[in-house]
């Protein structure tokens, strides 16, 4: 079995009040992610290697990692993806 390796998942958002990630790897369910003192929301999980696809809710609201590569979803609109090796 391909060993696990711990993934960071990172979103500036200085002003929201909730952050969580949701992704094919936890089946779409929110994951709350901690916010610092300069408006760093921050979360990690243990990930296969592979392919996965997730995105933000910031405050309720759907929002992609600028920084992140995108592919289009089945609600016309994109999934961030990451691709751990």
């Amino acid at each position: 079995m391909a060993k696990k390796k711990r993934i960071y998942f990172r979103f500036v958002a200085p002003d929201a009040s909730s952050v969580a990630v949701l992704g094919d790897f936890n089946n779409w369910e929110e994951r709350p992610l901690k916010k610092n003192q300069q408006g760093l929301w921050s979360t990690w999980t243990m990930l296969v290697p592979g392919r996965y696809e997730y995105r933000y809710r910031v405050d309720g609201v759907w929002c992609n990692d600028p920084e992140a590569a995108t592919a289009p979803n089945e609600h016309g609109s994109e999934n961030n993806v990451i691709v751990v090796g």
